[in-house]
């Protein structure tokens, strides 16, 4: 406990920041029009490129026996795969929506 209490003294500010960022994003989504929400919504989803090549230099700098950075970097890589392809599905199915009928 003495540890935890330690590192959030120490570390304040970023919480602080990290704090202040979730009610400035929760304020900003709940402003944007709900027919916006898709759009921007998919193309945020397609910033989680940069948690894959993140995720993958975790892997790679790890060590051999440091089984909870591979597993968690393992879990990072795919769930943002995940969310990259689904952002991108979303996109291409609202674009889809755009197009005239084929005759």
């Amino acid at each position: 406990m003495e540890y935890i209490l330690s590192f959030l003294h120490q570390h304040i500010d970023l919480i602080y920041i990290v704090i202040l960022s979730v009610f400035l994003g929760i304020e900003v989504i709940s402003r944007v029009p709900s027919v916006l929400h898709t759009p921007l919504m998919s193309g945020a989803n397609a910033i989680h490129g940069v948690v894959i090549i993140g995720a993958i230099i975790v892997m790679g700098k790890a060590e051999a026996d440091n089984y909870l950075a591979l597993i968690i970097g393992f879990l990072a890589v795919i769930l943002g795969t995940i969310n990259v392809v689904g952002g991108f599905v979303v996109t291409d199915r609202m674009l889809e929506m755009f197009k005239g009928k084929k005759k």
